[in-house]
């Protein structure tokens, strides 16, 4: 093997490596992922709160028709 090939070879395999190695490291898909948890969590959480604000606005109607008739009655 000549020197000419010997130092193609070893650059073409340096700068795969190093392509690799940035690759590796490489974090800009892991804030993407991150808000997309974020926005999943959220979503729950919103559908949750609904469904609690939903209840208590029924319970909160029902004892107000309750007051508003012992009222009326008396």
């Amino acid at each position: 093997m000549t020197t000419t090939m010997r130092w193609t070879a070893a650059h073409v395999h340096s700068s795969c490596a190093g392509r690799l190695a940035r690759l590796r490291r490489d974090d800009r898909g892991e804030g993407v992922i991150s808000v997309a948890i974020a926005v999943l969590i959220m979503a729950f959480l919103g559908a949750a709160m609904w469904i609690g604000f939903q209840q208590m606005w029924k319970t909160t109607e029902a004892t107000t028709n309750t007051k508003v008739q012992q009222i009326g009655n008396q």
